[in-house]
C-alpha cells in the first residue's frame, strides 16, 4: 500500500461527490482535505487484518473491497464494497444503506477495539482514503452531516452481523446437534447392529444344539438344564468385578468345558463369566448330568447364553436410542409452540447429551434445588444460551476440570450458575464480554457475538439478567429469569462482574 498523489482539486471534487461528505460547507471540506491520506492497494493488498488494533477510518473512492472474515478454519466473505453504480444498486436491493459501500472502519473505532474482519483490495486499482483515529473523531464534532450518514449505516451494519451470527448459531447448533448425536448414538447402533447380525446365526445353533441335548438327555436330566435356565433368566444384572478375576474365570471354565467335550468353550467361558459366576457355581447347578449327555448339555448351554448375551444388548441399545432421540428432540424444541412453560434443568441435562464429547475428561457436578418451579418462555433458545456456557467453559478448562451446574430458585427469579475451573477471563475484558464483536478467543476461532447473542435471549426475550464473575481457577456465569412477566431480576455484584 502506498500514498497516492492526488491533486488537491480532484481529491475534493471525490469526496464531495460521496453521499456521507455531500453535505459539507466549503470550510469543512477545505479541512476534511487537509487531514485526507489518500492510498492506492494492488489487487488483493491488505488494508487491514482482523484482530488488529482499529487505526482508521477508510473511505473507497476507486475500485473495490471484499470483506471477509475465517470462522473456525473457514474463511468468509461479509460484504463487498464497490464504487461501480450497478453494484450500489444490488446491494440497495438487499435494504442495505447506499453509503454503506464506500467507506469502513468506524465501528471498531467506536467501541474502541479491534477490526473484527479483513478487508482487501479487489481490483488492480484500489484508492482509499485514510483518516487517522483522531481525525475522524475531529471529523464527527466538525463534520455534523457525517454523523447523519454514518449512524444508519451504522446501525444496519451491527443488526446484519446479528442476523448473520444467529443465522451461523443456528448452523452451528445442528451441527453440535448432528455431532453429538452421533458420536452418542455410535455405541447402542453398533450394538444393535452386531446383534442382528449376529442373531441368525445364534439361532441357528440353538435350534441344532437343542435337538442335539433332545436326543442325548433322559427326562431328568433335560429337568436340570430347564431349572438352570430359569435360574439364569432370573439372574439380576452383573456387578462390576475385578476384570483380572473375571478373565481367570472365563479361562477356568473355557478348560474344563474343553475337556468336557463342548464344541465351543470359549463361547461357555465367556458367557458364565460375563454374568460374574465362576465354575463351582456352573458344576453345582450341573449335577444330574451324566457324562454321556455333558457336552450336548453345555453346547446347549452355550447357545443359550449366547442368545441371552444378545437379547441384553437389544434391551440396553433400544432405550438408550430413544432417550437420545427425545434429548435431541427437547433440545431443538422440535413440533411445539415457540412460548410454553418448561422445566430450565431439563434443557440443561439435553445441551449436556448434545455436548458430551466436548465434555469428556471434564468432572460434572450438577446441583439442582428440588421441586423447582416451571418457566414461561422459549427453551429452544434458552438451550442455545446453556449450549454456548458449557461450549466456553469446556474450551476455557482445555479438556480437563470441574464443571459445576446450579439451578435454585430466589425470590421472584429462577438462578442458573455454571461455575467451570478454566484459566478464567482477564480482568480487564470481564466488562465487555456480552458487547457485540468483542471476543478474547484467537482470531478465527470466534465472532465475538456468542455472548451478546446470549445476553439478548435472557435479557430481551426471558427479561432476565446475565452476569460473569471471573478470576484464575473460577468463571461463574450467573443467569437469572423471572418466574413471571411482572418479577424483575437482577443482581448487586460483590466482585468484579460483567454486568453489560
Amino acid at each position: 500500500m502506498k500514498a497516492a498523489d492526488t491533486d488537491p482539486a480532484e481529491l475534493r471534487s471525490s469526496l464531495l461527490g460521496l453521499e456521507i461528505f455531500a453535505g459539507l460547507t466549503e470550510d469543512q471540506l477545505d479541512w476534511l482535505v487537509s487531514v485526507s491520506e489518500p492510498r492506492v492497494l494492488g489487487d488483493g493488498e491488505v488494508l487491514f487484518r482482523d484482530g488488529e488494533e482499529a487505526s482508521g477510518f477508510h473511505v473507497l473512492l476507486a475500485g473495490g473491497l471484499v470483506v471477509t472474515k475465517v470462522v473456525d478454519g473457514r474463511e468468509e466473505v461479509l460484504t463487498r464494497h464497490s464504487t461501480e453504480e450497478e453494484s450500489a444498486a444490488a446491494e440497495e436491493h438487499d435494504g442495505k444503506p447506499s453509503a454503506a459501500h464506500r467507506f469502513t472502519g468506524e465501528l471498531p473505532l467506536l467501541t474502541d477495539g479491534a477490526y473484527v474482519a479483513t478487508a482487501a483490495a479487489s481490483g488492480p486499482a484500489t484508492t482509499v482514503v485514510a483518516y487517522p483515529k483522531p481525525v475522524f473523531f475531529e471529523m464527527l464534532t466538525r463534520c455534523h452531516g457525517v454523523a447523519a450518514v454514518l449512524i444508519p449505516v451504522l446501525a444496519w451494519r451491527i443488526k446484519s452481523s446479528e442476523v448473520q451470527a444467529r443465522k451461523r448459531a443456528t448452523v452451528e447448533a445442528l451441527g453440535t446437534l448432528a455431532a453429538g448425536l452421533a458420536h452418542e448414538l455410535n455405541n447402542p447402533a453398533a450394538a444393535v447392529a452386531r446383534a442382528a447380525q449376529e442373531l441368525a446365526p445364534a439361532l441357528e445353533g440353538l435350534t441344532r444344539t437343542a435337538q442335539a441335548w433332545g436326543a442325548a438327555a433322559t427326562g431328568a436330566e433335560r429337568s436340570v438344564l430347564d431349572r438352570l435356565a430359569e435360574e439364569l433368566d432370573k439372574l439380576p444384572p452383573p456387578v462390576t468385578t475385578d476384570p483380572f478375576a473375571q478373565a481367570d474365570a472365563e479361562e477356568e471354565i473355557a478348560d474344563w468345558a474343553e475337556r468336557a467335550g463342548t464344541e465351543r468353550p470359549g463361547l461357555l467361558g465367556s458367557g458364565v463369566s460375563d454374568l460374574g459366576l465362576e465354575l463351582g457355581w456352573l458344576l453345582e447347578r450341573l449335577e444330574g448330568i451324566g457324562e454321556p449327555a455333558l457336552p450336548a448339555a453345555l453346547d446347549h448351554l452355550a447357545a443359550l447364553l449366547e442368545i441371552r448375551s444378545l437379547a441384553a444388548e437389544l434391551r440396553a441399545a433400544g432405550p438408550r436410542i430413544s432417550q437420545l432421540v427425545a434429548a435431541t428432540r427437547d433440545y431443538a424444541n422440535l413440533d411445539r409452540a415457540p412460548e410454553q412453560r418448561f422445566a430450565v434443568a431439563d434443557g440443561i441435562e439435553n445441551t449436556l447429551v448434545v455436548l458430551r464429547a466436548k465434555l469428556a475428561g471434564i468432572t460434572i457436578v450438577r446441583a439442582y434445588e428440588s421441586d423447582l418451579p416451571e418457566l414461561t418462555g422459549y427453551p429452544s433458545e434458552l438451550n442455545q444460551v446453556w449450549t454456548n456456557l458449557v461450549d466456553n467453559a469446556a474450551e476455557a478448562m482445555e479438556g480437563a476440570g470441574t464443571l459445576t451446574l446450579r439451578v435454585r430458585a430466589e425470590g421472584v427469579c429462577l438462578v442458573v450458575e455454571i461455575t467451570d475451573t478454566g484459566r478464567g477471563i482477564p480482568e480487564d475484558s470481564l466488562p465487555r464480554i456480552f458487547e457485540p464483536f468483542y471476543t478474547t478467543k484467537d482470531v478465527g476461532k470466534g465472532t465475538g457475538l456468542g455472548l451478546h447473542l446470549s445476553y439478548r435471549i435472557v435479557t430481551q426475550r426471558h427479561h432476565g439478567s446475565i452476569t460473569a464473575r471471573s478470576r484464575p481457577g473460577e468463571t461463574r456465569m450467573v443467569v437469572r429469569l423471572p418466574l413471571t412477566a411482572a418479577a424483575a431480576c437482577a443482581e448487586t455484584p460483590d466482585e468484579p462482574t460483567s454486568t453489560h
